[in-house]
């Protein structure tokens, strides 16, 4: 595995300012947001310089019920080797359910949930990374996700769950040290225990990011500055091993260059602590743990255990998304606010997505959209919400006549057939004519 250096996530919104940070080895960008044929110029000049990129994709859902989709890894490799990688990265999560498995319709989550810690989910897991792994042409490595609620029932801590399944895939993992933070406060989970039960030798790289605390829940909203107990996370992991690369993340809310700047250099005050102190921190278990139980034989999931978690998963994204009642053995409380965030964040994608939305709705936007979504889950990805949103707003008359419905109306139109209505033969002959007319 290559040694990275430090690194931070790359977006376009502070592209300059990663241009022009000093002491960046590297940076990472979302698979999905990048176009082979059109890379931005910034990530084309990093690359001309030397800095390595990596693609970090986030909708596989390498955790669920079903067999990684082809057309998305074969998008996934094709990054890759456009950007000359040395490596891609994924997540342990789910983020669809439904579907053929269950005979039902399909759900998106619109972001990342936790795959439950049980044998079963380990299965299908260990063989979707393996049929990952055999369609990139680079390493692959597996990133643990920051989880608001727990499944009932898990088998396995989070330590031992990723210690199995580095072992019986070989896979590299990308640990978060602010998700383990989040799992912390959120689950009661000991960071220091995790990393004790981690292969440490599998580990790629290491994220870091920055979060906030309400009413006794973590959010890991990569929007707020780093946290101390998350750089205290990191420091007890350099302690333990020497990471390869270690990477600020930051999605929202962009701070000025000196700022990024100023977490960057905390991100490597911490590790340079972790390194002088050479010894596992206090309370920490040793470096080599002991195996977990015997593993199951690597002979792939059956169907059988597919539909179980495909029934499951989709049971608490339907409760999550569409409103059903919550599965037996869930804290309420948690779904309801993972609900919420999960709203939150499509709300937020959206605005991103098809920016004239809030400007035609203004401060009502918000308002509106998670009014839509608690009862219409996403079924279609980012651009088919917004433009369900708009149809929705339209055709419940919540835009009441004049200048804005007019403007949603016009832009609705505009997107809601494959070929943009502007460019259709029809209208273009149309508006042609009319023009003639208005000459005569």
């Amino acid at each position: 595995m290559p040694r990275l250096g430090t690194g931070i996530g790359w977006r376009p919104e502070i592209a300059d300012a990663v241009e022009g940070m000093p002491g960046i080895d590297w940076v990472e960008a979302v698979s999905e947001n990048l176009c082979p044929g059109h890379l931005p110029e910034s990530l084309v000049r990093l690359r001309e310089r030397g800095v390595t990129v990596v693609p970090h994709g986030v909708s596989l859902g390498l955790g669920g019920a079903e067999r990684p989709d082809p057309g998305r890894l074969a998008a996934l490799a094709e990054r890759a080797e456009a950007l000359g990688s040395p490596l891609v990265t994924e997540h342990i999560a789910f983020v669809r359910a439904g579907g053929p498995l269950t005979a039902s319709r399909r759900l998106e989550a619109g972001h990342l949930l936790p795959v439950p810690r049980t044998r079963d989910a380990l299965d299908v897991l260990c063989e979707n990374v393996r049929i990952a792994q055999d369609a990139l042409p680079v390493p692959l490595a597996v990133e643990n996700i920051a989880a608001l609620l727990a499944w009932p029932g898990e088998e396995m801590t989070e330590g031992q769950f990723l210690y199995e399944l580095a072992d019986r895939t070989g896979v590299r993992l990308l640990i978060d040290v602010a998700n383990l933070h989040t799992n912390h406060v959120n689950r009661g989970e000991d960071p220091a225990e995790a990393l004790g039960d981690l292969p440490l030798e599998a580990i790629a790289y290491v994220h870091v990011a920055g979060g906030f605390e309400r009413d006794g829940v973590w959010h890991d909203s990569h929007a707020h500055p780093v946290a101390q107990p998350v750089l205290d996370i990191l420091t007890d992991l350099a302690s333990r091993v020497a990471p390869p690369g270690v990477l600020l993340e930051r999605d929202e809310n962009f701070p000025a260059a000196g700022e990024l700047e100023g977490e960057v250099a905390a991100i490597r005050t911490a590790v340079e602590k972790g390194r002088a102190t050479g010894a596992p921190a206090v309370g920490s278990r040793a470096a080599t743990p002991p195996r977990p139980g015997p593993a199951r034989a690597a002979t792939g999931a059956g169907d059988a255990v597919r539909q179980r978690l495909a029934l499951d998963q989709t049971a608490l994204l339907s409760a999550l998304v569409a409103g059903t009642p919550a599965p037996e053995g869930f804290d309420r409380v948690r779904l309801g606010v993972q609900a919420r965030a999960l709203a939150a964040k499509r709300a937020d994608v959206v605005a991103k997505v098809a920016p004239e939305l809030p400007v035609f709705l203004g401060a009502g936007y918000r308002t509106a959209f998670l009014s839509y979504a608690r009862r219409r889950p996403m079924t279609g990805g980012y651009r088919r919400d917004a433009l369900d949103f708009a149809e929705w707003l339209l055709r419940d008359g919540r835009v009441p006549d004049g200048a804005v419905r007019r403007e949603v109306r016009q832009w609705w139109l505009e997107r809601e057939g494959p070929v943009p209505r502007s460019r259709r033969p029809g209208v273009r002959w149309a508006r042609a004519t009319g023009r003639a007319l208005l000459r005569r």
